[in-house]
């Protein structure tokens, strides 16, 4: 997943920050994901899972809607939206987002197997 604030956004990366990054995400001992889940049945998922775990932590379940372009998170229990995102691109591997609000705020998630 790649997630950008707007503050990032409008930033551009230095010339050292561009040398540094692929240094220091080989060195890492430990490999973090966040990870986003879809069912056919407006159901979900999302939670950080960690290199070696079979389960994720955090896991945090809610329901969701899509609606022309747009893609609301419900809570699971009352059904209240939570979040409102616009679909930016959907293909069967990528899935990019932002926030309806702050259109600066981007997410793209990648489909893992």
């Amino acid at each position: 997943m790649e997630n950008k604030t707007c503050f990032e956004s409008q930033l551009p990366e230095s010339e050292t920050e561009k040398e540094l990054l692929p240094a220091m995400s080989s060195s890492s001992q430990t490999s973090v994901a966040k990870l986003i889940r879809f069912d056919t049945k407006s159901r979900g998922e999302s939670g950080i899972f960690t290199k070696g775990a079979k389960k994720g932590s955090g896991m945090t379940a809610f329901q969701y809607k899509v609606n022309g372009n747009e893609l609301l998170l419900l809570d699971k229990k009352s059904g209240i939206m939570t979040q409102h995102f616009v679909i930016d691109e959907l293909s069967e591997s990528t899935l990019k987002i932002h926030d309806a609000i702050k259109d600066c705020e981007s997410r793209t998630f990648s489909r893992v197997k």
